[in-house]
């Protein structure tokens, strides 16, 4: 965790890998986490085990994996075969378990409307995700309001589309922002 958080302060742009064919300019980008977010369960283990040659911390969205099942055995495989530094997902037991078994895990939260935000706070209190992100991770105000009421990091991610949104998802207090646009992976 501590060593996410530090790779976090010096880069905080998290390459997110929305599909498989764009694997290498992730691979050859200068992001230093990297959220992968589409695959197969055949294929995941070895792009895990590239982008960690190349000195990257991975993330796995679990929910959004090809023939891996959405339970906590599918967590057991990412943990052992797939070898991340953690996962993702919407789902709070998924979470819970992969943080009881030693996983770095990131809740994702949809923020559509008040109840949605409410509801956030209490799941996120009572599961003690590692980090939180955020979406969509342009509503600056949100991520002001959650920092008040959350102890963990929160990742600002969905519809970044320019250097002005990651400024403004920072200075709202996110540590780290998110992106599937390539040319912002290339931010310093």
């Amino acid at each position: 965790m501590e060593a996410i958080l530090e790779r976090l302060e010096v880069n905080p742009i998290i390459a997110a890998l929305p599909h498989m064919d764009r694997f290498e300019e992730v691979l050859s980008s200068p992001a230093e986490v990297v959220f992968i977010l589409s695959g197969k369960i055949l294929e995941i283990s070895e792009k895990v085990r590239m982008l960690k040659e190349k000195d990257k911390k991975v993330f796995v969205h679990i929910d959004l994996i090809d023939g891996l099942g959405k339970d906590l055995s599918a967590v057991d495989y990412i943990q052992q075969v797939v070898k991340p530094e953690g996962i993702i997902s919407t789902r709070n037991n998924l979470i819970r378990y992969g943080k009881e078994i030693g996983l770095v895990t990131v809740q994702r939260l949809f923020l559509v409307d008040s109840l949605a935000f409410e509801s956030g706070i209490k799941m996120i209190e009572s599961h003690g995700p590692d980090f939180v992100e955020v979406m969509p991770g342009i509503i600056p105000r949100a991520i002001v309001e959650l920092k008040k009421k959350i102890r963990q990091p929160i990742i600002a991610g969905g519809m970044i589309s320019d250097k002005e949104d990651i400024i403004q998802a920072l200075k709202a207090g996110a540590i780290a922002v998110s992106t599937s646009k390539k040319e912002l992976w290339e931010i310093q």
